[in-house]
Parts: structure tokens; sequence; C-alpha cells
């Protein structure tokens, strides 16, 4: 296995107290079928409901990914108007939800890490909270970043509960979305998503964390540049190889003990009061 581990040899000045992690195609392998699943689900929205020309629905649907995020950031940036929670019960609630098995080594894997842990995904927020649940790692995270915490609806207030009363939290401003090399990603669209480092950085600002001492899992190699851009020590998962801006590489998520061992190091009594909380930890969805 490929690590490359420069940007952790100071560890002891800068002990990781954040696990910030993606969840689909990275807490669960992209062999469950999950992904090709919800690409033809969105490729049916897109002719059902918003009558797009069936020839060119899938180059639309790859194109609109590529250059916006997500597709369905794309459709907004293009004008199409739809229901905000009807495109993600569609989408997602007819997964193939029975793929996902419980997974008691990884779920073992986190309980036994002393950092704090936050899902941070552009998925919707009951998506998330099945994914959680079908893998048995619900209770394995403090809370949940997902689509309604950084597209909240306009007016509507959002208690983000794990964060202390009297701090503010300023979403990401109404600005075009760039990526990590300052290109446009959505010039027009309304919706805030990875792999804008605005979309990322207003994570961080959400979970108040310190982007230094911060590690972020994702399977998107855009993703990962853009998390190295907002500052964030960065492993790419399900690759065999490093891409830009990651730090380390895992061929799966199992792999992290053996990969980076000095997340299971540092202040020993820091560990342990932080691993007896964190077995006993619900799940919040910050949104």
């Amino acid at each position: 296995m490929n690590c490359e581990n420069e940007s952790f040899n100071h560890f002891d000045d800068l002990f990781p107290n954040m696990f910030l992690t993606d969840l689909d195609d990275t807490l669960y392998p992209m062999s469950s079928g999950l992904n090709l699943a919800c690409r033809k689900n969105i490729e049916e929205y897109m002719l059902q409901h918003l009558q797009i020309e069936e020839s060119e629905v899938p180059r639309m649907c790859l194109e609109l990914y590529r250059e916006h995020g997500t597709t369905m950031a794309g459709l907004k940036a293009l004008g199409h108007e739809f229901d905000d929670d009807e495109f993600h019960a569609y989408v997602h609630g007819r997964l193939p939800y029975d793929a996902l098995k419980p997974d008691l080594v990884l779920r073992n894997l986190l309980l036994s890490m002393p950092q704090r842990k936050i899902i941070f995904t552009n998925a919707d927020k009951a998506h998330a909270a099945e994914v959680l649940s079908r893998l048995c790692l619900e209770d394995c995270f403090e809370g949940i970043i997902c689509f309604e915490t950084l597209n909240p609806p306009r007016l509507q207030p959002v208690d983000f509960i794990t964060v202390p009363d009297d701090d503010v939290i300023e979403h990401a401003p109404e600005s075009t979305a760039t990526d990590c090399t300052g290109n446009n990603l959505s010039p027009k669209s309304p919706i805030l998503c990875k792999p804008s480092v605005e979309a990322i950085e207003a994570a961080i600002r959400i979970a108040n964390v310190d982007p230094q001492k911060t590690i972020f899992f994702d399977d998107s190699a855009r993703n990962i540049a853009s998390g190295k851009a907002a500052g964030l020590h960065t492993v790419i998962v399900g690759s065999s190889e490093l891409v830009p801006g990651a730090d380390y590489v895992l061929r799966s998520i199992h792999n992290i003990r053996e990969a980076i061992p000095e997340i299971w190091e540092g202040e020993e009594g820091q560990q342990l009061e932080q691993f007896i909380q964190s077995t006993a930890v619900e799940t919040v969805i910050l949104a």
C-alpha cells in the first residue's frame, strides 16, 4: 500500500482530534451496487419528471455531475424546478439498501478511535440515516453534515445541536462555487455541495473544528483536492494510488489502522476519555 506520511510528521504538535468522512462508496464499497442504482434512478427522474429527451439523459446526467458536483445541482443550475425532498425520495428511496450488511469490523475500528467523528455527505439526511443503520454504525458518529445542513430552506432557522448556543453559524455566502483550483463549479446553482471548497469550508465551520487537526476521508479525487485546499489532512478511499491532494490512500476503509496508526497514538489520557464518550453518542443530523 502506498502511503505518504510527510503531512503527519508533526503529530506530537497536531494530534488529530476530528475524523470527518464521506458516506457513500467510502464507508462501504462501490461494489454494493448502490451507486449504479442511484444513477439509474436519477436518469429515470430526469426522463419521467423533467421531460428531458431520453437520448440526452445519460450524457447530461454525467456532464452535470462533473460540472456542478452533483447532477441535482446541475439541474437546478439549468433552471429546472423541482422539490428537493421529492427528488431525494425518488432517487434514494428506491435504492437496494438490503445490499448493505452490518459491518462490525468497521464499527469496532470507529469506536476505538479517540477522535470526534462526523459524516459529511452530499446526500439527504434520510439516506444517510438509512445507510448508517444498515451498516450498524448509527451510534459511531456524533453528527451528520448533509444536504439539508448546507442547503436549509430559506427563511427557516436551523438548529445545529452540537454547536454551543452562543456561537453563530454563518452559512456559506451565495456566491459562485469553485473547486480547489479556483475554477467555477456551479455558476448558477443554488445548491452548495462537494467538491466546492466553499462547501467544505462551511462544513468545517459547522463542525467547529480546526482543519489542521482534522482527517478527511472521501472516495472522490475532486473532493480530496478541495479538502486539501481547505486545509484538511486527506485520505483517498477505494483507490490503490495517491491522487493530487491526498496524504494517504486506502484500498478499503478497513485498512485505516494499518495505514494510519497515528490515529490511535498521542495523548493516552485524552484517547481514553474520548473513547468512553464515543461509545454512548447518539448520531445527530446537523440540519
